[in-house]
């Protein structure tokens, strides 16, 4: 919950910290995407040698440290290049923050110890709270500096709780999986057809996020919504996503399946930003943001399933970093890359080109299969 906190309270604000110390509109999309071109190298690097040497406890609570000194170099960057230096550091550190836990918590998940949807929806509670304490601070503070400090005193403490987690469980390596009857190695991830799929379906679905992340606040300010309803709107596509980790990503995952909940997920997102790109209306957002639920906690709930399908416990953490640096993250940072011009060329109907990502992950995403893996849920003595 600690680490979720910390992306709560700078991730929805980052775009206005690197506006206040001096960045335009394209050299924050520059920022962020060259940030998650950084994740891309980092993510892999860090999850294969978490697998290599055993330690993805001792990974990432360096990596968590790492992440708090970084977020208040931001602090005292001004100008492009020093934030470009403190960008690339932060990244490097941030990177692997998202894959490494969901490796252990998916591990975990197939050894029986905890129930996986139930410990990403806790996370995405705590991002709630740090949403709404993170909009409440900057507009008190009349600066999104003071977030800076908040986030590296979490990031701290989550390092600290990291070292405390329980050792990663142990598994038979299944059948079937890439490590099956071997070592398993990148090269074995990627001779899988589902995996490769999967990379392509999470890069449209996921990446299709990319201008909401850069620019969603930044369009919300220009068209004079209160920082105090920001961070309200933000927290409310949270609740939609804490709502699916909870309750409804399993009976949905037991239904449809992976595909076909992928492929609700991607339909989802061409009618989220499709509302996006004709209004900035707080009505219209405040139907819009709810299908966060979808477009974000289905879609990974559903990859998770395939991942646990396909790679053994040994690659677990090289399956998770793979797949968001090579899936989500790739298509995040090429569409990042183009947001800033696109927002400065067409406002907020550069969101029609989110909109068109999704609608072409939905045909890709019906070919993950329909079956659903049973992996993802805590053992049971029927099971």
């Amino acid at each position: 919950m600690l680490l979720f906190l910390g992306w709560g309270v700078l991730s929805p604000f980052l775009p206005a910290v690197l506006a206040v110390q001096g960045a335009s509109a394209s050299q924050i999309g520059l920022l962020l995407g060259l940030g998650v071109v950084v994740r891309l190298v980092a993510m892999p690097v860090a999850g294969r040698l978490a697998d290599l040497w055993d330690r993805p406890r001792q990974v990432l609570a360096a990596l968590l440290a790492a992440a708090g000194l970084a977020a208040l170099g931001y602090g005292l960057a001004l100008g492009f290049l020093p934030l470009l230096l403190v960008g690339v550091l932060h990244a490097v550190a941030t990177g692997p923050m998202g894959p490494l836990p969901d490796a252990l918590a998916v591990r975990s998940a197939a050894a029986g110890r905890l129930d996986y949807g139930i410990v990403r929806g806790a996370g995405a509670a705590a991002f709630i709270l740090a949403n709404a304490l993170a909009g409440w601070l900057a507009g008190m503070a009349g600066s999104p500096l003071v977030l800076l400090w908040l986030n590296a005193g979490l990031c701290g403490l989550a390092a600290v709780a990291a070292l405390r987690l329980p050792p990663p469980a142990r598994a038979a390596v299944p059948a079937g999986t890439a490590a099956a009857g071997g070592p398993g190695t990148i090269r074995a991830l990627f001779a899988l057809p589902e995996f490769r799929r999967l990379l392509l379906v999470s890069g449209l679905v996921q990446g299709s996020h990319a201008l909401y992340l850069g620019f969603a606040t930044l369009r919300w300010q220009a068209a004079g919504i209160a920082p105090g309803v920001i961070g309200l709107l933000w927290s409310l596509s949270v609740a939609a996503e804490v709502l699916v980790f909870f309750w409804l990503g399993r009976p949905l995952l037991a239904r449809l399946g992976p595909g076909r909940l992928c492929a609700l997920a991607a339909a989802a997102g061409l009618l989220r930003w499709g509302l996006m790109a004709v209004t900035d209306a707080v009505p219209v957002l405040l139907l819009a943001q709810p299908l966060h639920g979808l477009t974000y906690a289905a879609q990974h709930l559903a990859a998770m399933a395939v991942l646990a399908r396909v790679a053994a416990p040994d690659q677990a953490a090289t399956a998770q970093s793979l797949h968001a640096s090579l899936g989500a993250g790739a298509w995040t940072a090429a569409l990042l890359l183009v947001s800033g011009p696109l927002y400065e060329a067409l406002g907020g109907s550069a969101f029609w080109v989110m909109a068109a990502a999704s609608a072409l992950a939905v045909p890709l995403a019906l070919g993950l299969g329909h079956a659903p893996v049973a992996r993802l849920r805590p053992a049971t003595a029927e099971q």
